[in-house]
């Protein structure tokens, strides 16, 4: 049969699966095998992502498919109804199946599953470097005598057996090495039944590892369980997620001050010779208006304040990432999600949330259960993206810490920081199981969380992991929804109706609703204005406030209070505004792609109101406790 996935890469050469399971190195494999010829797309119908890439080996050309990691063929996951399709599909000549060497047992079910689907499979024992510094040895020539098929043991990171892998490959390909044919009669024989075909493939997988592996060093895995002591247990996982929380809050803030003032600066210069450069071909104000005032002055704002800081986030996010240290948060949250009838990986896609909520809506294609994947949905956006930081960085700083820059009032403005967010992580706890008992309702499904062995991470990988396919992705999102919104904005300061502007005109229509949440009609008018990309939020304020035709930044946090204070501003105004900003509609990258998820303008629409219901009545109880204690 073929497979419904329309490849990009083929160039007329020979099609190759690469399979294994998460966390064996399946993509340093791919990536070191294919460089940067690559492509990524979706699996028709699925949110599934799939990586394609091209590599040559002695004048031919291989067509790469990165298949989703999976523990195994049996459908119970789009990944693994992905993975078994494109196998077995007449388009794939071969399978390379890459496991793990510091935990091959629990590889060799998945390999064994894939030789009963193909006979064209090349076992690739990846991390053997790692394997050798645990004293963990694997006798390769006796695994492949075992299973019946080429085996080659690959440190991918350092290039080491990329080369004979390649060379197994091609000898599988042209037809010269071929599958024990007893090995094939055997596992065909075990087909029958699916139960005792599972259990029958564990057993086997268990006796091959216990021919080829043996252990030097009985406690190899010694400092893997010391670091787990530390972080999974209850008295201290919590505490320690805190920490680091804190700790990536105030490396990205101080971090980020500089370069986003450098990019300000730079902007500002290179907008008068683009103003001057407009003006001197002839275009009439109006046009030089909506273009500098509004387009560019939006996009060049939304670049300087959200480049930094996601180029300091994501790199930290992926380090982590890397170091394996992710899918421990998620055991130490998983109790909390099943409390709340949500998935345990939820708490991995809440992590990508902080950088973009979009990015986290994304990620939640590793929830299998499709209600639980809408829970995680749903709920993404009560983690602060980083469009948000600024926002909250900038109001904490101004009336709870102190304008003062230095490493201290940093570390002050991120420990506020973190609360807020444990704030949003708590609602994200609550909202989840409202949403499991109501529109959602469902039992919490099972899934196999693995807790990866702690990796050196490579940094350089990481940097340009992070900036290539997290950061400039990203930002390119945001500008495209900011460029069309600085237009409105610029034609809604510039166009006056009976003597107003039609901005002034709607700020002062919602001004009394506005009030009821403590807040004013600049600062909601604000917000929302602010929907394509957060990071414009606070200069549509300034420029509500001082009845500006085009943004304006202040040079300082400390003019920026007084102009805030001068317009009634107060600490409740201050609180209600952080609120408002942790509670309110996604931006409109987050709904677009919420869209591409779901397929559904239901749980788009839903994914808007929750959130922001939230916020209303958030700020509207705040308000009416300060009112009702006099403490305004």
């Amino acid at each position: 049969m073929e497979s419904s996935y329309q490849l990009v890469n083929e160039k007329a050469g020979h099609v190759i699966a690469l399979a294994g399971n998460p966390n064996v190195g399946k993509s340093t494999v791919f990536n070191a095998l294919t460089g940067l010829k690559q492509h990524t797309g979706n699996w028709p119908g699925k949110t599934v992502g799939i990586a394609e890439g091209n590599a040559e080996y002695q004048g031919v050309n291989y067509c790469l498919v990165d298949l989703p990691g999976t523990y195994s063929l049996s459908s119970n996951s789009e990944e693994e109804e992905v993975a078994e399709e494109f196998i077995v599909s007449d388009d794939s000549e071969a399978t390379i199946c890459v496991c793990d060497a510091t935990s091959l047992e629990r590889n060799l079910n998945l390999v064994l599953q894939i030789m009963q689907h193909t006979p064209n499979v090349v076992v690739c024992v990846n991390l053997i470097d790692e394997a050798e510094k645990k004293g963990i040895k694997i006798n390769i020539p006796q695994l492949q005598s075992l299973l019946g098929v080429p085996v080659v043991a690959t440190a991918a990171r350092q290039n080491q057996g990329l080369d004979e892998l390649m060379a197994a490959l091609a000898s599988v390909v042209s037809g010269e090495v071929k599958m024990n044919p007893y090995m094939a009669e055997a596992l065909a024989s075990l087909k029958a039944n699916p139960e005792e075909n599972t259990k029958a493939l564990l057993d086997r997988s268990t006796v091959i590892a216990d021919e080829v592996v043996t252990f030097t060093d009985l406690d190899y895995n010694k400092r893997d369980r010391q670091l787990d002591k530390i972080l999974t247990q209850k008295l201290t996982g919590i505490p320690i997620m805190v920490l680091l929380l804190v700790m990536i809050f105030w490396f990205t803030i101080q971090g980020a001050n500089g370069p986003s003032d450098f990019l300000a600066n730079m902007f500002a210069a290179l907008g008068v010779y683009v103003n001057q450069f407009v003006v001197s071909l002839g275009a009439p104000e109006w046009l030089r208006g909506a273009l500098v005032d509004g387009v560019y002055n939006v996009l060049t704002t939304v670049i300087s304040v959200m480049l930094p800081p996601m180029a300091i986030f994501f790199p930290i996010f992926t380090l982590l990432e890397d170091f394996g240290y992710l899918p421990r948060v998620a055991f130490n949250l998983d109790s909390f999600f099943a409390k709340a009838g949500a998935c345990g990986k939820q708490a991995l896609t809440m992590c990508m949330g902080f950088g973009c909520n979009a990015a986290g809506v994304t990620g939640t294609r590793i929830i299998n259960s499709p209600r639980e994947k809408l829970i995680a949905i749903v709920t993404n956006n009560f983690v602060p993206c980083n469009g948000r930081f600024p926002i909250l960085i900038s109001i904490i700083t101004m009336f709870f810490v102190g304008s003062s820059v230095s490493a201290g009032t940093s570390l002050v403005s991120a420990v506020f920081l973190a609360a807020v967010v444990i704030l949003g992580v708590l609602t994200t706890f609550w909202v989840s199981q409202l949403l499991s008992k109501t529109i959602l309702k469902g039992v919490p499904s099972s899934f196999t969380l693995e807790l990866p062995p702690y990796r050196t991470p490579q940094i350089g990988s990481v940097i340009v992991r992070s900036i290539f396919d997290r950061t400039l992705f990203v930002l390119w999102r945001a500008i495209i929804v900011a460029a069309p919104a600085g237009l409105v904005i610029w034609i809604m300061a510039n166009i006056s109706l009976g003597g107003q502007t039609i901005l002034a005109q709607v700020t002062g229509a919602i001004d009394p609703f506005a009030r009821l949440m403590g807040l004013d009609g600049t600062i909601l008018m604000a917000f929302i204005l602010g929907m394509p990309a957060n990071e414009i939020v606070i200069p549509i304020m300034v420029m509500g406030y001082l009845n500006q035709s085009t943004l304006v930044e202040f040079d300082s946090l400390d003019q920026f209070k007084e102009l805030l204070v001068a317009n009634g501003w107060t600490w409740l105004t201050a609180v209600n505004t952080i609120l408002f900003t942790l509670y309110h509609w996604p931006c409109s990258t987050t709904l677009i792609t919420i869209y591409q998820e779901t397929k559904s303008h239901k749980w788009t629409w839903i994914s808007f109101l929750v959130p922001t219901v939230m916020g209303i009545v958030a700020c509207m109880l705040t308000t009416g406790l300060a009112h009702l204690f006099h403490l305004v």
